[in-house]
């Protein structure tokens, strides 16, 4: 246990005067007389010292300047323990103590009546943590892995003026934070962090000595920790020692934990992180464990109370006053939820056994309702119920109960710890509270209430409450809009509790009840508990801590629901599933429900789909699925057999294309119509020469992939080519080898190209291109290329082939098809993806003339192309994207996206390509090389998933956002998408 020293008025304050008045000036005298070295100084904030960059021209120094409160020994011990550490950790980088001209460590300083200790110290380059900004999952794992490493490489340091008493130790806040309190002067603040202080106090006190004791960083948080690469921002070094203290290392890890707390985006279930990735190196014990959030709050408690002391103490200490809100963040955050849940969220990280609310034997609350006349309503993602966009409307949940009692029912009850999409929102940049903690039951009619347990009975604003007795000691039932007639609470004028036994009418349900079992006792901080009646996904396990599943006292006893957990079954995935089939994202979520452009996961969490291509009319459009739904009962088949279907479809198709394109192949996807079509040019020309351009993809089949050229799909694409694929210099007017105005060389390039290889014997039989630039992020290609191009090609007797798999079917906006934006029309047309919305269609349009050469190589036959239910999806997909004006909202949509994103005027953001909703956001290092931000990219598209937004990269360099949504994307979705993208984009 450790000791109080607040009651003793004898002993020596913990807290340090205001640090020495040392100028800049002062510095660079104090630098070049004790250490031999000239530079320029410049101040640095700190609370207790001061601190100077010196910079001399060749090198960055750190000149520390203690506080007088601090020993010689303790400052020798600080360098003493940072050699120790780069000898121990040498991947981790630490400060080194420079000597004085005399040899010294130390240089003690006669300045203003006293003597000062000050050290020239390695400036580490690179930069801090500090500040707001997001922490990347992958940055908030390597600091708790930091920590650990520093706490095993000090674990047997020892040194003079290492075991001393010390304000920022938390064995001393018994003493420290009772003479802090005394400093404030808001007397409301002073009481509330007193009562927090106290419970924490009380929570540590059967565990302080047990804990393991040894010397600790001290300060190891996000102002002390350095990285050296600053896209990545790993720490990967420590500075300021001055902390350094003989205590419990798991208090050091509270500290770094808590300094996570004020992040942009890391709220507590993030910040775990952290401790599990310190528990992988450094197991914590139970004990240690148990003790963490205590020790978390007294930290925050600790934080605030200071930051307002010294803010009061130095009207002019800027670096305090900027830091204050960020403490008063962290303290928010650490009593948001009551400590016994935060204490379970810890465990259950780490992996170790916690306590869960379990609910005593008890009696039926509601004996006069019978299992067989009770509907339990199913309100997840996946639902039936939910269908056709029904979740958006706020009055879902009372219709499906009122439409079970319509039916027969006698009570619908909902599940408990279902996540349930109808509390789900669009465009939420956080995961919303959607798993209840209690169970929601409508009624036909009013039905009695009877006492599970002994207890309590007591009525508050709400409803009526239940405290258990006897066996169901410690257990309070809320019974919310139950009222009290029919119990003993009835013809009682006030709210005073009334004893009742089990089996007892305590009162009425009507209509609607919650009810909802809560284990009794204060919140940690002084409050009673109090449960909200939705939590977040990631915090409904925690709240088992005191909460318990009413579902035993309920007829029908509805089980509660089970959430499936996305590492689970991405590891069942990666058992059957090809381990070259890949997934978006390191840690995806488990997508259950898509409606027009949004996705929907398991735990209701709303994300806004920028990236689906595929289902080019929005995901689960009603009209696509009654057509498949009726044809599918209707018939289905194979296309040698004769029906209407597959000839009305081809006929609309060919209606979309000019003359002389008059001839259809149906096929299952966009990789089988680019074969086709390749097929197709070598049976008509008889050559199998091919011109391609490189960084292009257009399929994984033989044909297809052999002149896919994207070195982000196949980084052996261009050394593995056949030799009969030739390429071309890829077109790009922002990145390619000739850019902007000088782009206009590409075409006679190409031409040059083609007039080579027919001097060679080896004229193209085909030229093979996307008409727009699509694997690139939608850069248009120049003016004039492919109508030079294909003449060339023609001109020695290829064809030219219009791969129109992803930017075709109106998704442009200005135009149908990407050749009408060049102008041109090409002899072969390849498309897929958006024509089937989702089911796997695609086709290949051509002349009769090239259409009729297939025979050569027999007869062409595709078991499911052409189907009759593909044929009817194709059609009914031409319907709605005329009915409902899609390309036209794909070009005033895209328009508007385009300048949104352009007014952000970030630096990241070099371009923004493409037409209508195909868009590709280019982002760049620098404007002027235009060097492609690869690393930021692929760490925008992640922060934009925890914001809300499905986004992916696309090109060779995987530096550009392709935009590409369902083409029935709106205005607001815009909003939400450049608010998102400007959020991720702060600090970047």
């Amino acid at each position: 246990m450790t000791t109080d020293r607040s009651t003793d008025p004898n002993t020596p304050s913990l807290i340090p005067a205001a640090p020495p008045l040392v100028t800049e000036a002062d510095a660079e005298r104090i630098a070049a007389a004790y250490f031999g070295v000239s530079g320029a100084a410049r101040s640095l904030g700190s609370h207790e010292d001061r601190n100077f960059l010196l910079e001399t021209g060749t090198e960055r120094l750190l000149l520390k300047v203690a506080n007088p409160a601090t020993s010689i020994d303790e400052v020798t011990a600080q360098s003493a323990a940072a050699a120790h550490l780069a000898e121990r950790a040498p991947a981790v980088r630490a400060p080194r103590a420079r000597t004085t001209t005399g040899g010294a460590p130390v240089a003690q300083v006669p300045h203003e009546g006293t003597v000062l200790h000050v050290r020239l110290l390695d400036f580490l380059d690179g930069g801090t943590l500090s500040g707001s900004g997001h922490l990347a999952p992958s940055i908030v794992d390597a600091l708790g892995d930091l920590a650990a490493r520093v706490d095993l490489a000090l674990s047997d340091f020892e040194a003079p003026g290492v075991e001393r008493p010390h304000q920022w130790d938390l064995r001393q806040s018994r003493s420290v934070l009772p003479e802090l309190f005394g400093h404030l002067d808001d007397p409301a603040l002073r009481s509330r962090l007193e009562a927090i202080a106290h419970r924490a106090w009380e929570a540590l006190a059967p565990l302080e000595d047990d804990l393991p004791v040894q010397a600790v960083h001290g300060d190891l948080t996000d102002d002390n920790v350095v990285w050296s690469d600053p896209v990545r921002r790993t720490p990967d070094g420590v500075i300021d020692l001055g902390d350094l203290n003989r205590t419990w290392p798991v208090g050091g890890l509270a500290i770094t934990f808590s300094s996570l707390l004020h992040h942009d985006g890391v709220d507590l279930p993030a910040a775990v992180r952290a401790l599990q990735a310190y528990h992988r190196r450094r197991p914590l014990s139970s004990g240690e464990a148990s003790a963490f959030w205590p020790l978390v709050v007294l930290r925050a408690v600790h934080l605030v109370a200071s930051g307002h002391h010294v803010v009061s103490r130095e009207p002019g200490n800027a670096y305090a006053a900027e830091n204050l809100p960020h403490e008063e963040a962290i303290l928010a955050a650490a009593v948001s939820v009551p400590l016994p849940v935060a204490t379970r969220l810890v465990r259950r990280t780490l992996g170790l056994p916690s306590v869960v609310t379990e609910i005593p034997s008890a009696l039926p609350l509601l004996p006069e309702i019978g299992a067989d006349s009770v509907t339990v309503l199913d309100l997840s993602a996946a639902s039936a119920d939910v269908e056709d966009g029904a979740w958006l409307d706020a009055s879902l949940e009372e219709r499906l109960a009122r439409g079970a009692l319509a039916a027969g029912g006698r009570a619908a009850i909902t599940r408990f710890g279902e996540a349930r999409v109808t509390r789900a929102t669009t465009y939420a940049q956080q995961a919303p509270a959607t798993v209840a903690t209690g169970i929601d039951i409508t009624l036909d009619r009013p039905a009695t209430l009877v006492a599970p347990w002994n207890g309590r009975l007591s009525r508050d604003d709400a409803g009526l409450v239940l405290r258990g007795d006897g066996e169901a000691a410690g257990i309070r039932l809320e019974l919310t809009a139950a009222s009290v007639e029919g119990g003993p609470l009835a013809e009682a004028g006030g709210r005073d509790e009334r004893p009742v036994s089990r089996g007892d009418a305590i009162g009425t349900a009507t209509q609607h009840l919650t009810v909802r079992v809560v284990r009794e006792g204060d919140d940690g901080y002084g409050e009673e508990t109090r449960v909200p009646a939705f939590v977040a996904p990631a915090w409904a396990d925690a709240w088992l801590a005191v909460v318990a599943d009413p579902s035993p006292l309920l007829p029908g006893h509805p089980s509660p629901a089970e959430r499936e957990d996305p590492a689970a079954l991405l590891a069942r995935r990666d058992r059957v599933f090809a381990e070259v089939q890949e997934h978006y994202y390191d840690a995806p979520p488990i997508i259950a429900r898509g409606w027009k452009q949004y996705l929907i996961d398991t735990d209701g969490r709303v994300y806004l789909d920028m990236v689906n291509n595929v289902t080019a009319l929005g995901h689960a459009h009603p009209r696509i699925a009654a057509a498949a739904n009726r044809q599918l009962r209707t018939l289905n088949t194979n296309s040698r057999f004769h029906y209407s279907a597959v000839v009305e479809y081809a006929e609309r198709l060919t209606e979309l294309t000019p003359e002389p394109l008059e001839t259809v192949f149906l096929v299952n996807s966009g990789s089988e119509a680019v074969d086709l079509a390749l097929r197709l040019a070598r049976a008509a020309t008889g050559r199998r020469d091919v011109l391609a351009v490189r960084e292009s993809y257009h399929g994984w089949t033989d044909l297809a992939d052999a002149v896919s050229t994207s070195v982000a799909d196949n980084p052996a694409a261009l050394a593995t080519r056949p030799d009969w694929v030739h390429t071309i210099d890829a077109p790009n007017s922002f990145r390619g080898v000739h850019r902007d105005e000088e782009a206009a060389r590409y075409a006679p390039e190409a031409v040059a190209e083609i007039e080579r290889l027919a001097a060679q014997g080896r004229a193209p039989g085909a030229f093979v291109a996307e008409t727009f630039f699509g694997n690139a992020g939608g850069v248009a290609l120049p003016d004039g290329y492919l109508a030079a191009v294909y003449a060339a090609v023609r001109a020695h007797g290829g064809l030219a082939v219009a791969d129109e798999v992803q930017v075709g079917f109106g998704r442009l906006g200005e135009w149908f098809w990407g050749f009408e934006q060049q102008g041109v029309v090409p002899d072969i047309v390849a498309v897929a993806k958006a024509i089937g919305n989702g089911h796997p269609l695609g086709a290949v349009i051509t002349t009769r003339e090239i259409a009729a050469a297939y025979r050569r190589e027999g007869y062409f036959f595709a078991s499911t192309g052409g189907s009759p239910v593909s044929s009817v999806i194709g059609s009914t997909v031409l319907d709605v994207i005329r009915d409902e004006g899609l390309q036209e909202n794909a070009r005033t949509v895209g328009a508007y996206l385009r300048a949104q994103v352009l007014g952000l005027d970030h630096p990241l953001v070099g371009a923004v390509h493409g037409s209508g909703l195909y868009l590709g956001i280019e982002l760049v290092r620098d404007r002027t090389t235009r060097e492609p931000a690869t690393e930021e990219t692929a760490a925008l598209c992640d922060r934009m998933r925890e914001l809300g937004v499905i986004v992916q990269p696309t090109g060779d360099h995987q530096n550009v956002l392709k935009i590409k949504p369902p083409l029935c994307l709106e205005k607001a979705d815009v909003d939400a998408f450049v608010r998102a993208f400007a959020r991720a984009l702060q600090g970047r």
